[in-house]
């Protein structure tokens, strides 16, 4: 009996071992799949890590080798640590860091052997007084440089690593004999990691920080207009389904969320796009601060587009008659704004000046102005022609009902915001015109005179039309 329970506990503890293992097998599994699944979706991060263990094998060989040991000597460990510490994914951050930890780390070695120096003029007795008054006057006035926001912005890892760096050399020079190799060996090091940092980075499948910010815009610009189209039609839903339960037009309709999250990475791309060298179509003076103009200008037009999506939920149904009455020229302003917006796109993508922009804006105010022509009539159509009632003699008469003002509020909104879309959508094209004039985007090369021929003919059409509902 007593065998039998022993036989059953170790029988229990075995089951439950084997199922620990089995989920702690799961998890690996499954970990192991998702990091498949990053890497196949995203190659140049799995190319990064190689080209960091590329930068550590090479710089690892001054302690592997002697003849190289014994060039730098047991300080080629600070060449190990500035590889781990300063590359970076792209090739301006890693520029960013790399320039700021050589300038840092030069000008504060000089200064601290010049602090040593003074210190060690005025004897033995005030040495370390003096060497410590000048340590916290210097380090106090690094520290407050980094609050200041031009420096704060390209300068603030350099002023920390001369606070770090300054401190050191300072202190030791109390202690240590050879200041000057010590300074000499740490700064010729920090020099030896960052030059094969930068050459690692910009050689083998360089990603630019420049080029990923001249795509996050436009991509960011054309799921806008992806977004405004998707929220007008869910909005009027003309063809009466239920696009919502759509994953992929779900999803569209989200785009606008993309340029509203985007204000840190543009920031922090044009601040190391600024340190790259010249690439590609980019000079090495290239207008990056525009792109923040244009990106802020795409989140005041995101913001109503994200306002827009909140009146597809609204609570408040809105009578169909009247949906119906402005579902045309709704749409027609939302696919007018959607295509200059797609046309600047092209803009960037290219880097050419379009010859339809100008004209495509043209198409879009006209839009407005007729949205604001229905609108005017809105009054008109607050009375319902739906209902009848019997009157005394058998015979049925139709019976007019006024719509209530609170069920007209949403479609005001909508139209409202629409026009509002459109305005800051005229603030992107003046950035973007901008951006092209700075940085000398080529004219374009298609049949101008035709294309504007057709489309004065199109406005001139639409005007007529307009004036004869009139």
């Amino acid at each position: 009996m007593a065998n039998e329970k022993v036989c059953g506990f170790v029988h229990g503890v075995y089951l439950r071992l084997q199922s620990l293992i089995a989920r702690f097998l799961s998890r690996i599994w499954r970990f192991l799949e998702k990091a498949w699944e990053l890497g196949a979706s995203e190659p140049r991060k799995v190319i990064h890590c190689l080209k960091v263990g590329v930068a550590l094998s090479l710089v690892s060989l001054f302690y592997y080798m002697r003849p190289l040991y014994d060039g730098v000597g047991g300080t080629a460990m600070w060449a190990v640590m500035t590889v781990v510490v300063v590359f970076e994914y792209t090739v301006g951050a890693t520029l960013y860091k790399c320039i700021n930890r050589a300038t840092g780390t030069f000008l504060a070695g000089s200064l601290g052997i010049g602090v040593h120096w003074v210190a060690s003029q005025s004897g033995e007795k005030f040495e370390a007084i003096i060497a410590g008054i000048l340590v916290f006057i210097l380090a106090s006035a690094a520290t407050f440089s980094r609050f200041i926001p031009s420096i704060k912005a390209r300068f603030d890892y350099g002023a920390m690593i001369f606070i770090l760096t300054f401190s050191l050399v300072s202190v030791a020079g109390y202690r240590v004999e050879k200041l000057f190799e010590m300074a000499h060996n740490r700064v010729s090091t920090i020099v030896l990691g960052t030059s094969i940092c930068i050459f690692t980075s910009m050689l083998i499948c360089p990603v630019w920080a420049g080029n990923e910010l001249h795509l996050l815009i436009y991509r960011n610009m054309e799921k806008l207009a992806d977004s405004l189209d998707g929220c007008v039609a869910e909005y009027f839903n003309r063809d009466g389904t239920a696009k919502s339960s759509n994953h992929d037009f779900g999803k569209k309709m989200q785009g606008y969320k993309c340029a509203l999250n985007s204000k840190a990475s543009e920031e922090s791309m044009a601040n190391f796009a600024r340190w790259e060298p010249a690439h590609g179509h980019f000079n090495f003076r290239h207008p990056w601060k525009q792109y923040l103009k244009i990106g802020a200008a795409m989140r005041n037009c995101a913001c109503c587009v994200e306002s827009l999506s909140g009146c597809i939920n609204s609570q408040i149904q809105i009578p169909e008659f009247l949906k119906k009455n402005f579902s045309e020229v709704c749409m027609r302003l939302s696919s007018h704004c959607s295509e200059v917006l797609r046309a600047l796109v092209v803009t960037m993508k290219t880097m050419t000046k379009s010859s339809m922009t100008d004209l495509l804006v043209e198409e879009m105010n006209f839009a407005v102005q007729e949205l604001q022509n229905a609108l005017k009539a809105l009054p008109n159509q607050l009375i319902s022609p739906h209902g009848s009632v019997n009157d005394a003699k058998g015979d049925t008469t139709s019976k007019q009902f006024i719509v209530p003002v609170i069920e007209i509020v949403p479609l005001a909104t909508t139209i409202s915001l629409l026009s509002e879309i459109a305005a800051r959508i005229e603030g992107i094209v003046d950035a973007v015109d901008d951006l092209a004039d700075l940085a000398g985007f080529k004219p374009a090369t298609d049949n101008k005179s035709k294309q504007s021929q057709c489309t004065t003919d199109k406005i001139d059409d639409e005007t007529m039309k307009v004036l004869q509902k009139v």
